[in-house]
C-alpha cells in the first residue's frame, strides 16, 4: 500500500509531466478511475482533481464522465472538486460548453456552503452570461453567502453583482421609496403588484435581501470580501445608504501597503463623485512619511478631490509640509495638487498662486519647474491681472534648467507679450544665443515667442526672429526644421505666400482655453470597482462589464421557488413520510412558516415544515422515568421510541412558551427564530426519528438555533388525559390559538429549569420551563474589574500574565468556569508559540486557549478559557509555555466564583430554602456597620464577594440571593436578616463545605466598612 504523502508527490509528478509524456500518462488512468470508487471522500477527491489537471485532450470523454459522477456525490468535498474540475475541462475542451452547463445547474441547486463559491466560479468562467441559471438560485445564494468560505464569497458577490444590475431597476431615482423592513411584495398578489407599477419607486424584495445580506460582511477580516461588498453598496444601494461602506474602507488603510494601493485607489474613484462619503475621515488620508510614493500620491489625489471651501485652509497647510519632503516626486505631486485646488475652489486662487510664487525661488530644481508648469495653467485663467507674476519667472530663468519649465516661461512670455513688451525682446536675445544647447522642447517655444514677437514688435524683433528662424532651418531635429519653414512662410510675406500669412496674427495670437486641470481617476469610474480593469485603468482580458439598469424591471417571479419535499441525505435518518391527509397535525402550517420566513428574510425553498403526532397516555406514564436522559443524550441515534416520544413532549412545551403573541419579543431578540427538529411518525407506530429542518435566514438576522442541538431542560410534562390520539391532536391545534388557556404542569426539581449557557444570552427574561413560577439564570449582577496575577514579568522571563473571573456561563462547556486571560510581552523581542501544556499537574478539566503563534513586543493579547473546578476551591495547576520556555502556574478560585446567579420568586426561594436544612444550613450573627444597614450596600457587598442573583423580598430587612454551584448545579441560597444592630446570615446548599467558607466570606464583606 502507497503511503498518503508518497501518493500526493506521485500526482504532482502526473501533473506536471502528462503534456510532454502523454502516452506514460494514459497508462495512470485505469487507477484513478478505481480512485474514484474509493469509500474515503479524500482520495475520491484527489483523484479528480489529478485527472482533470492532465491535459491530454484524449481523456476528455473519461473527465466529463468522472464529473458528472462526482456531482451527483454524497461528499460536499467531492462536489466542491468536481465545480473546481468543470474550469479545467472547460479550458482544455471548449467544445464540452453545453455538457458542462448541464453540470454547473446541477451543482448551483445545492445546498452546501462547502459548493457554492466554487460553482459559481465555474459559471463564470463558462458562462457569464446564462443569467437564466441563477434565477432559481438567487435567494439561495444570498442566504449562504454569510456561511460560505472567504473566496467564495469575493466570487459570489462580483456575480450577485452583475445579476442585480440586470433584474432589479434603477435605486438611484428621484422619486425612490426606501424601506429597508418592508418585504411585503415578496407574496403579493398579482393584483396588487399592477397597482404597484403605477407608484413611484419602490425597492424590489429581492434586491433588499441582497444588500441586507452582505452587510455584515463589511466586519470581515479578508479585506477582499469587505472591498467586494464595498463595490457591490457602490453599484447597487440607494446613495443615501452609501455611508455604511466608509468605516470599513478606511479600516483597510491599516493594512499592508498592496491592499492600501488598492483601497486607495477605490476611494479616489468614490470621491469623485460622493465628497461627503469621506469627509469626515480626512485625516486618514493625511500622508505619513512611511508611507510609500505611490500610496502618497493616492492620498494626495483624495485630499485634493475632498477639498471645499471649508477645509481646504487646512488640506494646504498640509501640502506646505509636502512639499517640503526629500521626496522629489511626491513634492511634485503636491504642487500639481495645489494647482487643482487653486482651478477647483476660485477663493483661494490667488493664495496658492502667491504661494507657488514664493517656491520659484526654492532650491530644488524639481520643485520650481513643477511651480512654473501649474503657474503657467493657473495664469491663462486670468493673465491681465498677474503681469508682476510673469516679470519675476522671467528674472528666474537663467536660473532655472529643467526644459519642461523654461519651455513654460517661454510660452507665457509669447502668449502675453503685450503684458511685458519690455521683457519679452530681451528674454528672446538671451535664447538666440543659448539656441544650439536647448533641448528640442524649448527650441519650439523659441521659435513661437519669436513668431508672435515678430507680429507684435517687429521693429525691435524683425532680426533675432530672421537669425533664429535660420538656425531652425538647420537643426538637427526634423520637427524643428519643419516647425521653423512653416512660420517663415506664415509670418514673413513674399512672393510666394499664400493666403494663410495674412490671417497669421489671427492664428498664432488667437485666445487659447484655459486647461482644466482635473483627477486622474476622473474616468476610471466606467469599469467596476475592485477590478484589475479599474486598477490599470485599461480593460483586462475577460472582465464583464456591468449592464446599465434596466428601464423596466423583468418579472420577479422567475425567482421564486416551489417548496418541495425534502430529498434525505447521506449520513442523516430516514425521515418516515406522514400522510396528506394528516396534514392538520403539523405544528405549524405551510402558510405561517412561510410568514416567519418572510420576516426572516430567508429562502423559502428552504423551508420544511414540522410534523408531529401525539402519543398514547399509556405509554407516556410508562416511560416518565426515562424523560431526563432522553433529553440528555439527543445524539443517539438508537434511542427507545418513549424516549423520543418524551424529547418531542419537551421541545412541544419549550415551543409554545416561546411561540408567544406578542411578537415584540421577537424583535427585541434580533430576531432569533426558534426552530423545531422535524418529528415525524409512521401510523403502526414504530421506532421513530428525527432530523433537524433547515433554514437560511437572512444575515442581519442570527438564526441561532434552540432546535435540540444545545442541551434540553430536562422537565417533566404532567400526562394529558386524553381518549382517541386525533382528538388529542385537536385540541393541541386549539391550545396553540389560545395560548392563554395552555397551563403547563409545575416543575419537579429545582436544577431542571436553569437554562444552558450558550441560550443565556438569546433567551434572557423569556420563561424557559413549563412553570409560570420556575427558576431562571440571570446575568450577573456585579462583575468584578479586578485582575490577579498568573505570572510576573521577571518569571516569565518578559511574559507576564493576568487572569479574571468573567462571572459568564462557560461558552466550553457548562460546568466550566469562564476565565480571561491577558498575556503581555515586555521584552523588546517577539514571543513565539504562547500556549498551555497539555499536562496538568492537578484533576481538573482545563480548556486551552488556542495557540497564540506571535506576540510583538510590547504588545499585549486577551484569550478566553475555561476551568471545571469541580466545586472545589482547590487551585488548578498547569504549564504556560512559550516556543523555549515553560512555566508552572496556577489559578486560584475563591468561592464566590464557582456560583451562577439564578433568579426565582420568594415563593419559591422559600420552598427551596425549606428542603435545605439541618447540615446543609450554616448561619452567623454578625454586629452590623451603621453604613452598611441599607439595602443598596447589603446587596453590593454580597454579590460582590459571591456571583449570587437577588431575589425581589416583600419583607423590609430580609435580602435574599440565590445561585448554582457551576459544576453539578447545587442550590445555593442566602439570606441576610437584619435584627438591629445584628444581622444573621444563614446559607442553605448540599455542599456544606463551599457553605461554611461562603459564610465566611459575606460575613467579612458585610463587617468592614468602605465600598
Amino acid at each position: 500500500m502507497i503511503d498518503s504523502e508518497l501518493k500526493k508527490l506521485v500526482y504532482v509528478y502526473l501533473v506536471r509531466y502528462a503534456e510532454e509524456q502523454q502516452d506514460l500518462a494514459l497508462l495512470s488512468i485505469s487507477t484513478f478511475q478505481r480512485a474514484l470508487k474509493d469509500p474515503n471522500q479524500l482520495i475520491r477527491a484527489s483523484a479528480l482533481r489529478v485527472l482533470s489537471s492532465i491535459r491530454v485532450p484524449i481523456i476528455v470523454p473519461i473527465m466529463m464522465l468522472a464529473i458528472k459522477e462526482a456531482a451527483t456525490d454524497l461528499s460536499p468535498y467531492v462536489r466542491k472538486t468536481a465545480a473546481h474540475a468543470i474550469q479545467k475541462l472547460y479550458s482544455l475542451d471548449p467544445d464540452q460548453k453545453e455538457h458542462l452547463i448541464e453540470v454547473i445547474e446541477k451543482l448551483l441547486k445545492d445546498k452546501s456552503t462547502l459548493v457554492a463559491g466554487s460553482v459559481v466560479m465555474a459559471f463564470e468562467e463558462v458562462c457569464p452570461d446564462r443569467i437564466d441559471l441563477i434565477h432559481k438560485n438567487y435567494r439561495k445564494l444570498c442566504n449562504l453567502l454569510v456561511d460560505v468560505e472567504e473566496w467564495g464569497q469575493v466570487v459570489i458577490i462580483h456575480m450577485l453583482t452583475r445579476y442585480a444590475r440586470t433584474q432589479f431597476v434603477s435605486p438611484w431615482r428621484e422619486d425612490a421609496v426606501f424601506d429597508e423592513n418592508s418585504e411585503k411584495a415578496f407574496y403579493d398578489s398579482e393584483e396588487e403588484r399592477r397597482v404597484d407599477q403605477s407608484k413611484p419607486y419602490i425597492m424590489d424584495p429581492d434586491h433588499r435581501l441582497l444588500l441586507r445580506n452582505t452587510k455584515p460582511l463589511l466586519q470581515s477580516r479578508n479585506t477582499a470580501v469587505v472591498m467586494a461588498v464595498s463595490q457591490l453598496y457602490w453599484h447597487l444601494a440607494p446613495k443615501h445608504e452609501l455611508s455604511i461602506i466608509t468605516k470599513s474602507l478606511v479600516r483597510l488603510l491599516r493594512s499592508h501597503r498592496e491592499v492600501q494601493y488598492i483601497v486607495l485607489q477605490n476611494i479616489a474613484t468614490m470621491s469623485i463623485q460622493r465628497k461627503g462619503m469621506f469627509e469626515p475621515f480626512m485625516k486618514s488620508f493625511y500622508v505619513r512619511s512611511t508611507d510609500a510614493t505611490h500610496i502618497k500620491t493616492l492620498k494626495l489625489e483624495i485630499l485634493t478631490n475632498l477639498a471645499n471651501e471649508a477645509s481646504i485652509s487646512t488640506i494646504l497647510r498640509e501640502f506646505q509640509t509636502y512639499v517640503k519632503s526629500q521626496d522629489k516626486a511626491f513634492a511634485a505631486a503636491t504642487i500639481q495638487a495645489i494647482g487643482c485646488c487653486a482651478t477647483n475652489i476660485s477663493e483661494v486662487t490667488d493664495t496658492c498662486l502667491n504661494g507657488l510664487v514664493l517656491l520659484l525661488s526654492n532650491r530644488d530644481e524639481t520643485v520650481v519647474a513643477e511651480s512654473v508648469v501649474v503657474i503657467k495653467k493657473l495664469l491663462q485663467t486670468q493673465p491681465s491681472q498677474h503681469s508682476d507674476i510673469i516679470k519675476h519667472m522671467a528674472k528666474l530663468f537663467d536660473n532655472i534648467t529643467v526644459p519642461m519649465a523654461r519651455a513654460s516661461i517661454l510660452w507665457l512670455m509669447g502668449e502675453y507679450c503685450e503684458h511685458v513688451p519690455k521683457i519679452a525682446p530681451d528674454v528672446l536675445r538671451k535664447m538666440a544665443k543659448t539656441f544650439t544647447d536647448e533641448e528640442d522642447i524649448v527650441k519650439l517655444q523659441i521659435v513661437n515667442l519669436a513668431a508672435k514677437l515678430y507680429l507684435t514688435n517687429s521693429k525691435q524683433t524683425k532680426l533675432l526672429t530672421q537669425y533664429i528662424l535660420n538656425l531652425g532651418k538647420y537643426d538637427q531635429n526634423y520637427d524643428i526644421r519643419d516647425r521653423t519653414r512653416f512660420i517663415r512662410q506664415l509670418i514673413v510675406p513674399n512672393e510666394k505666400s499664400g493666403a494663410l500669412s495674412k490671417y497669421a496674427r489671427r492664428i498664432l495670437m488667437a485666445p487659447k482655453p484655459a486647461p482644466v486641470l482635473q483627477s486622474a481617476f476622473k474616468d476610471r469610474d466606467r469599469f467596476q470597482l475592485g477590478t484589475l480593469s479599474h486598477t490599470l485603468n485599461s480593460q483586462a482580458s475577460g472582465y464583464l462589464e456591468l449592464s446599465d439598469w434596466p428601464a423596466v424591471a423583468p418579472d420577479q417571479s422567475v425567482r421564486n421557488v416551489e417548496v418541495v419535499e425534502p430529498v434525505k441525505e447521506a449520513g442523516a435518518p430516514a425521515l418516515s413520510k406522514s400522510k396528506p391527509a394528516k396534514s392538520n397535525e403539523k405544528f405549524y402550517s405551510d402558510s405561517e412558516e412561510e410568514e416567519e420566513e418572510e420576516e426572516e428574510g430567508s429562502n423559502s425553498e428552504d423551508s420544511s415544515s414540522s410534523s408531529e403526532e401525539s402519543v398514547s397516555e399509556s405509554e407516556s406514564k410508562e416511560n416518565s422515568d426515562d424523560s431526563n436522559k432522553s433529553s440528555s443524550s439527543q445524539s443517539e441515534k438508537s434511542s427507545s421510541e418513549s424516549d423520543s416520544e418524551k424529547k418531542k413532549k419537551t421541545l412541544k412545551n419549550k415551543k409554545l412558551q416561546q411561540q408567544k403573541p406578542d411578537s415584540k419579543d421577537r424583535k427585541q431578540k434580533n430576531g432569533n427564530a426558534v426552530k423545531v427538529e422535524s418529528r415525524s411518525e409512521s401510523e403502526s407506530g414504530s421506532e421513530s426519528s428525527s432530523s433537524e429542518s433547515s433554514s437560511e435566514s437572512g444575515s442581519e438576522l442570527d438564526s441561532d438555533s434552540d432546535s435540540g442541538t444545545d442541551q434540553k431542560k430536562n422537565t417533566k410534562p404532567k400526562p394529558v388525559q386524553s381518549k382517541p390520539v386525533i382528538k388529542q391532536v385537536e385540541k393541541k391545534e386549539v391550545s396553540l390559538l389560545d395560548l392563554d388557556d395552555f397551563s403547563p404542569a409545575p416543575v419537579t426539581t429545582p436544577k431542571s429549569s436553569i437554562l444552558s449557557p450558550n441560550l443565556l444570552s438569546d433567551l434572557q427574561g423569556l420563561l424557559i420551563s413549563p412553570t409560570a413560577s420556575a427558576l431562571q439564570a440571570s446575568s450577573p449582577v456585579f462583575v468584578p474589574e479586578t485582575s490577579h496575577e498568573l505570572l510576573h514579568r521577571m518569571t516569565g522571563k518578559g511574559l507576564s500574565a493576568q487572569y479574571r473571573f468573567t462571572r459568564q456561563p462557560c461558552i466550553y462547556g457548562n460546568s466550566m468556569v469562564s476565565l480571561q486571560l491577558t498575556l503581555s510581552n515586555s521584552t523588546d523581542q517577539a514571543l513565539e508559540n504562547i500556549h498551555i501544556s497539555e499536562k496538568s499537574s492537578t484533576g481538573q478539566n482545563i480548556h486551552r486557549f488556542n495557540a497564540i503563534e506571535r506576540l510583538e513586543p510590547q504588545a499585549s493579547v486577551t484569550v478566553s478559557m475555561g476551568v471545571d473546578f469541580n466545586d472545589s476551591t482547590q487551585a488548578a495547576n498547569f504549564q504556560l509555555c512559550t516556543k523555549e520556555d515553560e512555566f508552572s502556574v496556577s489559578i486560584q478560585p475563591a468561592v464566590g466564583e464557582l456560583l451562577l446567579p439564578i433568579t426565582m420568586s420568594e415563593a419559591d426561594f422559600t420552598k427551596e430554602q425549606g428542603k435545605l436544612v439541618g447540615m446543609n444550613e450554616s448561619s452567623a450573627t454578625i454586629t452590623m456597620m451603621p453604613e452598611n444597614v441599607s439595602s443598596q450596600s447589603v446587596n453590593r457587598k454580597v454579590v460582590s464577594v459571591a456571583n449570587l442573583g437577588v431575589i425581589p423580598s416583600g419583607q423590609e430587612n430580609i435580602y435574599r440571593f440565590a445561585g448554582k454551584t457551576v459544576s453539578s448545579g447545587s442550590l445555593v441560597l442566602v439570606s441576610v436578616a437584619l435584627k438591629d444592630p445584628d444581622a444573621v446570615i444563614t446559607i442553605n446548599t448540599e455542599k456544606t463545605v463551599m457553605g461554611s467558607m461562603l459564610l465566611r466570606q459575606v460575613k467579612t464583606a458585610l463587617t468592614n466598612s468602605g465600598p
